[in-house]
């Protein structure tokens, strides 16, 4: 299935509900983010009135990308305001929201506050175009 710029509706595969998206704030598939973006579509926003955001907090060893890893992990879930279905996860690595050269000037880095990217797994969405 090709994903195109042009307009689509996004449901739950699990419940069928609407779940407004916007294609508006799609991101381009060829966009790099430090989480990935393999199996998924990124949104830069979402109508809250469709998801509940669940805080996870785990204490375990996981891996990122092949050299960096961690024991806590802290991320958002996005579940569908209807039936609870996890749809995808929330990511602070979207675009500066400054134009802040860096700590020390040494370039963009973790001290510069990020965008929230909302990460939604393909497999979670029904993806019908409009017409």
């Amino acid at each position: 299935m090709a994903y195109t710029t042009s307009s689509s509706i996004y449901s739950c595969t699990q419940c069928g509900s609407n779940l407004n998206l916007n294609t508006f704030h799609l991101y381009p598939p060829d966009t790099y983010f430090d989480a990935g973006n393999k199996g998924t579509l990124s949104f830069s926003a979402i109508d809250s009135s469709k998801f509940r955001l669940k805080t996870e907090d785990k204490i375990r060893p996981f891996f990122e990308t092949i050299d960096y890893w961690g024991i806590q992990r802290k991320r958002t879930r996005i579940l569908c305001n209807s039936c609870g279905f996890l749809v995808g996860y929330v990511y602070d690595d979207g675009p500066p929201l400054t134009d802040s050269p860096g700590q020390f000037h040494f370039g963009p880095s973790q001290v510069i506050p990020r965008a929230s990217r909302y990460r939604f797994k393909k497999k979670a969405l029904r993806i019908t175009p409009q017409t």
